[in-house]
């Protein structure tokens, strides 16, 4: 067991203790005055009993470490870098990661810092806990200082559950990756979400008017009544549900087809033997004609199989474009031209996909299972219209209110918004060469936006008119793939220490929020906020107590 700091190795508890900072403290104070007055007058002076600093020096004396180490590490810099190393390791690699305490413990025992830190399994899950509690109360802190100074939004959520088994409901703010809601409940229905989420965004001056989710009852119905706000579905169910109707009985279908073709090139390779053996041995002969009529059949066997492949790998491209047609029609702008699309033409080309892959799935002779997936996929047809309908509602709505001139309001929308939504797009691109088409058209969006009316504006008020671009192009969601991404992550956690307390599960969400950084070194809080939040790390070192010293039998080995 680890002993405490005291006056003695058996001081009594109503013993005055003194923190790990004080003695060393009080150490470095002895040894700078040494020369100069006695021990027992330093003590005097320091205002403790001389047993107690021969104590702490005698101790320090004793660790089995080199002199010169251990001075350094019983000094009030020693103390200090030992809190931030045992922090840190904490921090990093048991509570950011899926390290165990053991390993923890068998890292100080190599680094030799067991000398001057307890290493046990008990003593470094007590710190593991007050790490723990604190990164809790960081985030608590930090997000009521952060909403007392962040202005009015509207926010979208992105909403899923989670099992571990115990139902987790996730909820993130998808621009910024702000997690909102976080947390173990014993049901997931609309009631339950309702609740959470009003307990989560208590204190928070936003409000919900979208989200986007599957199509789950409960999901669509808390959008709906309890929080009056639009429900966009997530487009990746659709494209989930056609891919597992099409995908893989199509590749089935062609390998058939290609093993169609071995199979002929087989028997054509056979009759042609066959014949050529027979015109060695019994030439002009009957036999030898019917061999050739056989080679014949054999040979046209081949080209009609040789014919279906390629029918079937054309329909197999065709669908799989159909498919893909979906997702990139899906958008309030034409991403060939950057043009603004409404409702109506958005659902016309989604029909004309949906009838495509239909016609495709009759063609192939697809099973009824499998044209079930896509009539379910065709149902959430009329939510991404609504999405659609939706974003230019709002965005309409929010144009009419600054009043602008035509000129200017036609360059906000046509140029400056449409550049915006084409770059947001580009960064989502699945390839270099989509990506950097997309760019480029983003950048004649916004030049023409430059050059046009807005650069008319006073340059204040053609920033502002930048920045709401940036949030009505941030709009359009049509993905809870942060979700998905952020349960995936949750389950390699969970997988790691076979169950989540919820104490633990607050602390990877503060973690997710406040600690984690993009590539500009933001953090999802300073996104969300709009306000930088204090350093995690110096907050643990201000509250967190030093690690504690090794049990005194371990100084006698």
């Amino acid at each position: 067991m680890e002993s405490g700091d005291s006056t003695s190795p058996n001081a009594s508890a109503n013993t005055v203790r003194w923190s790990r900072e004080e003695i060393a403290q009080a150490l470095d104070q002895w040894d700078r005055c040494r020369p100069d007055i006695s021990q027992r007058q330093f003590a005097r002076q320091a205002g403790l009993p001389r047993s107690t600093l021969q104590f702490w020096a005698r101790r320090r004396e004793q660790l089995p470490l080199e002199p010169a180490l251990a001075r350094f590490l019983e000094s009030p810099v020693g103390v200090a870098l030992l809190q931030r190393i045992v922090t840190a390791l904490h921090l990093i690699f048991e509570q950011d990661g899926t390290c165990g305490l053991r390993n923890i413990s068998r890292f100080l025992e190599l680094t030799q810092l067991d000398r001057v830190i307890a290493s046990s399994y008990g003593s470094q899950q007590a710190y593991a806990t007050a790490v723990t509690e604190q990164i809790n109360e960081y985030g608590r802190f930090q997000q009521q200082w952060l909403a007392a100074q962040m202005p009015a939004r509207s926010i979208t959520v992105c909403e899923d559950e989670t099992f571990h088994p115990e139902i987790c409901l996730v909820a993130i703010e998808p621009v910024s990756g702000f997690i909102v809601l976080e947390a173990y409940r014993d049901q997931r229905d609309a009631q339950t979400w309702n609740a959470s989420l009003a307990a989560a965004l208590c204190g928070l001056p936003v409000t919900v008017i979208q989200t986007v989710s599957d199509e789950a009852a409960a999901l669509k119905a808390h959008a709906r009544d309890g929080l009056g706000a639009h429900h966009s579905p997530d487009l990746f169910h659709v494209e989930q549900e056609l891919s597992r109707a099409s995908s893989g009985p199509l590749a089935a279908r062609v390998r058939r087809a290609e093993h169609a073709v071995l199979q002929a090139n087989e028997a054509v390779a056979t009759r042609l033997a066959e014949r050529d053996a027979c015109r060695q041995q019994c030439s002009g002969t009957d036999a030898l004609a019917e061999l050739d009529r056989q080679a014949a059949a054999a040979e046209q066997a081949r080209h009609a199989a040789i014919t279906q492949v390629q029918s079937c790998r054309q329909q197999q491209e065709q669908m799989r474009q159909a498919r893909r047609g979906v997702s990139a029609d899906d958008h309030p702008f034409d991403l060939s031209c950057g043009t603004p699309r409404d409702a109506a033409e958005v659902e016309r080309l989604l029909l004309a996909c949906f009838d495509e892959i239909e016609r495709l799935a009759g063609e192939t002779g697809l099973s009824e299972s499998c044209r079930a997936r896509m009539a379910k996929a065709r149902r959430v047809l009329p939510g991404l219209v609504a999405t659609i309908a939706f974003f230019w509602q709002m965005v309409w709505s929010w144009t009419n209110r600054l009043s602008l001139p035509v000129e200017i309001e036609q360059s906000l929308i046509h140029d400056c918004l449409a550049g915006t939504y084409l770059r947001l797009a580009a960064a989502k691109a699945p390839t270099a060469e989509r990506r950097r088409v997309l760019r480029e058209l983003a950048e004649q969006c916004l030049s023409r936006a430059r050059d046009g009316p807005l650069s008319q504006l006073p340059l204040a008020e053609r920033a502002e008119l930048e920045r709401l671009a940036v949030e009505w192009a941030n709009l359009f969601q049509r993905s809870s793939s942060c979700v998905e991404g952020r349960n995936g992550q949750l389950s390699l956690c969970h997988h790691s220490l076979h169950r989540l307390r919820p104490q633990r599960l607050a602390a990877l969400t503060v973690l997710a929020n406040y600690f984690h950084h993009r590539r500009d070194g933001s953090t999802a809080a300073e996104r969300f906020f709009a306000a930088p939040p204090s350093d995690l790390f110096e907050w643990l070192l201000s509250h967190v107590p030093a690690p504690p010293r090794p049990a005194s039998r371990r100084l006698a080995a």
